[in-house]
């Protein structure tokens, strides 16, 4: 599911032994989410959200997490092609056809989590949805994070999150501000109805130029989903 390239995982240490993820990358199957325009190319929301969610389960995994991918994709693996081909061959966990229906294909992959939770009992156990925005296209956006209202642990999460992404652009560029906000977003059929602590991001503006290079470029990618990896393991050393 990784790819050749990234097909062999190393484990390199046990920092989130015990812990258990499940990363539901946005969309997928007949529904390629919102549709950016990148010269003649037209960018796919699930494409990008797909390609940075894999890349982070790689990464937990060789910290020691066990990753459950809601959304899996057998033969495209990790990308590092700056277009990310269309195509409509994923299949929700384990192995399922995704609905056209979209409040049926929400419904299918939280209760594919909430029956896992309720096989991981007593474990740190929380939900990441990935996602890209779409808005106009002079907008420009940081990454951003939702959370519960009523979920302690899901706040928690979604700001150490962002206070991770914070001191990595401080570190990475000094000279630009990081403006991504954490809110309440409750009405969310994901954040609403899944039963582990759950954080909604989203990625960025997929209509705008400046935007478009954070997911466009696969170190970029990379560094996304190193970043999230950083603030989840804040998030549970801090349990």
């Amino acid at each position: 599911m990784l790819g050749e390239k990234y097909a062999r995982v190393v484990v390199k240490d046990r920092k989130l032994s015990g812990a258990v993820f499940y990363l539901a990358p946005g969309h997928g199957g007949p529904d390629p989410g919102a549709i950016g325009q990148y010269g003649a190319h037209k960018l796919a929301e699930d494409e990008y959200a797909y390609d940075v969610t894999i890349r982070l389960a790689r990464v937990l995994v060789e910290h020691g997490a066990q990753v459950y991918m809601t959304v899996q994709d057998k033969n495209d693996g990790i990308r590092d092609e700056k277009i990310l081909k269309l195509d409509h061959d994923e299949v929700a966990y384990p192995n399922l056809a995704i609905p056209l229906n979209q409040t049926a294909r929400l419904k299918q992959g939280t209760d594919a989590v909430n029956r896992l939770h309720k096989k991981h009992k007593g474990a740190y156990q929380r939900l990441l949805a990935i996602h890209v925005d779409s808005r106009s296209e002079r907008e420009m956006i940081d990454v951003f994070f939702y959370h519960h209202q009523d979920s302690v642990a899901g706040k928690r999460l979604a700001t150490t999150l962002q206070q991770r992404f914070g001191n990595c652009y401080r570190r990475c560029q000094p000279n630009r501000s990081y403006l991504g906000s954490v809110s309440e977003r409750s009405s969310l059929y994901v954040v609403k109805n899944s039963h582990p602590p759950t954080v909604f991001i989203e990625l960025g503006n997929i209509q705008n130029t400046k935007d478009q290079r954070r997911f466009l470029i696969a170190d970029n990618r990379q560094a996304l989903a190193n970043w999230i990896y950083e603030g989840i393991q804040a998030d549970y050393m801090r349990q």
